[in-house]
């Protein structure tokens, strides 16, 4: 089948006056690698870059794309609609075979799925997947249905599935309550003060512990169909009514578990279980669980309303699209609900699945700087003004409604979201990032290009970047930490780690340097004083914060190499350097320590689950790895010392690349959570494109 992505490039192509011509070409002639280096070859593939790049925007001015990550959140997603009975009303039967051409082309050849496209099969995403599948029509007698089922099977059954699983099973009546660890509603009623209370865990999380919470106190399950009933028999290895629950609530199976559970948390879950849950369902006490209820329902709505019901993320979106249903399956605020699914549904050569999320503002500030790096960026004004236009209407222009604090929302006005400003989640780096793009944009105005922007809106952005830093100099993501580090012990989810606390990192806090440093070049008056010791703060955590090789662990990509490259960018930003900073000079030996023998960089997704460097199978490399460790030693003045590494990765990429002028999707470069890859499918673009821009400018010209 023609992917639905061919005729969307071709579109776009059409809309933009590019030739349809080249993008109809096999894809698989790419630039002989013995490629000669000099200004004309790289201009000439410079040019042919940034032409298929700009063919493929969007006349809004973002680049459409796929975002996957997890392989679980289609099947949840199913699991609601199904539940609501409204998967028929959403969903075409087109959409159900795009649905399912995608779960079975990311089905394992062991039979099932891994908690991502390159992770090896999981209970997780087994058997939520299989269950979408059969919710979906599949038949139980198909092969892929028969080995996915052998392989739940074979490694003990849906009891085995980790704690969000269990969630969903439950819901949808596949599993009992009474199999799942505690997740009571009654701690939204605690007081801010107590670390545990929901308000004070990172917000990711947050999103989605409080609408699991309401489905637990409701002990929620979905209407007992034919097909529910045949799915308990075929996803338990025991008869349904014969399952030790009891005993299941704490199975896992090992395939799953990334972070094991506590003792203190295992003790915890079997005191509540034992005697919290039997006490808060009792009356009088019960009462307490029905003013949680009531209040975690309030809470929910005002997150739907205030993130016009997309909310901060898919697997966020699906339990609170459930619980909506449940306090009024005929509300306006479900049918809005069910109209926002299409954001979150892309087609693509595999099929058709839920993003994650769509992470379009992202995209196209690291577009415009890409573009603005090249030499021959004049050429693209048209893309440039595009892109200009979407980052002034992502920007958000108001706080959460009402008292949002005692919502635990943070101030938004000024920030941008991950995605698009509907959502209303304010991002550290994406708030930076998008600044810094306007920012290097207004340099460039012209009368033929106008990229000004009012001046109260630039100051509403610093607003919102200097309220997010920590007292450790710091900055997060969506907000400040608001609990202690230790509180990680009681991580629920056991396939990933760093998830209860709002941690800080080193991309989101170089983003913000190098936000602010240019910021002071427009505005120099500006807060100055907050300004510099805001920065003086970032940068001695982003210093205390390297490696002893002399590397940055990266949390947001993959892995060491994306970590340096934006530690030397923050650090550089503020007028350090290879000659006064032992920081960059360390950095700059580690990462020339790691490049291949074709003169590339790669890493794999493993380097962030075990937090060691560890390179792709077979010493390949990874076009993005080498651009991000090309831009980070060009930063670092490797060209005045010596240009022969840039000179070996500039000639792989320029060999890497295609007929039409894109570049090759490899490996997974995005990652969260440390066991979460994710794939930013742009990246493949943007960067090849940076580096190579960076490269003609910093080290040809000094060559010339």
């Amino acid at each position: 089948m023609i992917s639905m992505w061919i005729f969307l490039t071709l579109q776009l192509a059409k809309e933009n006056n590019f030739s349809v011509d080249d993008l109809q070409k096999e894809k698989d002639g790419t630039t002989p690698v013995n490629i000669n280096i000099d200004t004309a070859t790289v201009s000439d593939i410079l040019k042919k870059a940034l032409g298929y790049f700009s063919a493929i925007q969007a006349h809004d001015g973002h680049w459409p794309g796929d975002f996957p990550g997890p392989l679980f959140t289609t099947a949840t997603m199913m699991i609601v609609l199904y539940v609501t009975e409204s998967l028929s009303i959403t969903l075409s039967s087109e959409h159900h075979k795009e649905i399912c051409r995608y779960l079975y082309n990311r089905q394992n050849m062991d039979g099932g799925w891994g908690l991502h496209a390159e992770g090896e099969s999981s209970m997780l995403s087994t058997a939520l997947n299989y269950t979408a599948l059969r919710l979906l029509g599949e038949s139980v007698d198909d092969m892929s249905m028969h080995k996915a089922r052998k392989w739940i099977h074979d490694h003990g059954g849906a009891t085995m599935i980790p704690i969000l699983g269990k969630v969903w099973l439950s819901v949808l009546g596949v599993f009992e309550w009474s199999g799942v660890n505690p997740i009571p509603p009654e701690l939204f009623l605690l007081p801010t003060l107590v670390p545990i209370q929901p308000g004070r865990l990172w917000s990711h999380f947050r999103m989605a512990f409080i609408p699991m919470s309401y489905l637990y106190g409701k002990k929620f399950v979905g209407p007992i169909t034919r097909l529910v009933s045949s799915l308990r028999e075929e996803l338990h290895i025991h008869p349904y009514k014969k399952i030790d629950w009891k005993q299941a609530r704490k199975l896992c199976a090992k395939e799953d578990i990334y972070n094991p559970h506590t003792w203190l948390q295992e003790c915890l879950s079997d005191c509540l279980y034992s005697f919290g849950e039997p006490v808060l369902t009792r009356w009088p006490i019960s009462c307490m669980r029905k003013r949680a209820l009531q209040q975690v329902a309030e809470f929910l709505k005002y997150e739907d309303e205030n993130s016009q019901y997309i909310c901060i993320g898919a697997a966020q979106k699906a339990l609170s699209m459930l619980c909506c249903w449940i306090e009024n399956p005929n509300s306006d605020a479900f049918k809005r609900h069910l109209a926002r699914v299409a954001d979150f549904l892309w087609v693509g050569e595999d099929g058709m699945k839920v993003r994650v999320c769509a992470g379009q503002l992202w995209d196209v500030a690291f577009a415009v700087q890409a573009i603005l790096a090249c030499s021959i960026a004049q050429e693209f004004g048209g893309t440039l003004k595009k892109a200009h236009g979407f980052i002034k209407a992502s920007q958000i222009m108001d706080n959460p409604s009402g008292d949002f604090s005692r919502k635990y929302r943070h101030i938004s006005k000024g920030g941008w979201a991950f995605q698009v400003a509907d959502q209303g989640w304010q991002v550290s780096d994406c708030t930076a990032e998008a600044l810094k793009a306007l920012l290097l944009l207004s340099k460039c105005s012209s009368d033929a290009a106008d990229y000004q922007m009012e001046t109260c809106r630039y100051f509403d952005a610093v607003n919102v970047l200097l309220s997010l830093q920590n007292p450790n100099g710091g900055y997060g993501t969506w907000e400040i930490a608001r609990t202690y580090p230790w509180m990680e012990i009681f991580n629920m989810t056991e396939i990933y780690a760093d998830i209860m606390v709002e941690h800080q990192y080193v991309e989101c806090t170089s983003s913000v340097i190098q936000a602010l440093a240019l910021f002071q070049e427009k505005y120099p008056g500006h807060r100055k004083d907050e300004i510099d010791q805001c920065i003086t703060k970032a940068t001695e955590f982003i210093e205390k914060l390297q490696n002893e090789d002399g590397s940055w662990f990266g949390s947001w990509g993959i892995c060491f190499t994306y970590g340096t490259w934006f530690a030397i960018e923050g650090l550089s930003a503020v007028g350090h350097c290879y000659d006064d900073s032992s920081c960059i000079r360390k950095a700059c030996k580690f990462l020339l320590s790691k490049q291949l023998t074709n003169g590339g960089w790669s890493e794999s997704h493993l380097s962030s689950r075990t937090k060691a460097y560890t390179n792709l199978d077979g010493e390949k490399s990874h076009i993005v790895n080498t651009s991000w460790a090309m831009l980070a030693l060009m930063k670092a003045g490797q060209v005045e010392r010596d240009p022969t590494p840039l000179h070996r990765a500039a000639r792989l990429i320029m060999s890497m690349q295609l007929s039409d002028g894109d570049f090759p999707q490899e490996e997974m470069i995005g990652s969260f959570l440390k066991n979460g890859p994710l794939c930013y499918m742009a990246y493949r673009n943007i960067f090849p494109i940076w580096a190579l821009g960076e490269y003609q400018k910093l080290v040809l010209h000094q060559i010339i």
